[in-house]
């Protein structure tokens, strides 16, 4: 279950990454659900994401502290 939600929640990141309001909104929801190991995953999947799209960087600042 857990690989389908951090799967899941990667691709709604993917979906809104053109809007940054709505990306840090999906992202502060994950922070919320995820489970600690899932949110280690998440936080480097974000790092390496956002090296493509550097608009998005500002929200590494919300699993920065995980």
């Amino acid at each position: 279950m857990s690989k389908v939600m951090f799967d899941y929640t990667k691709s709604i990141l993917e979906r809104v990454s053109f809007d940054l309001l709505l990306f840090r909104k999906e992202l502060e929801k994950a922070v919320k659900t995820l489970l600690p190991f899932e949110l280690e995953k998440l936080k480097e999947w974000l790092f390496e994401y956002v090296v493509e799209k550097p608009e998005l960087k500002e929200c590494l600042l919300l699993v920065e502290n995980i």
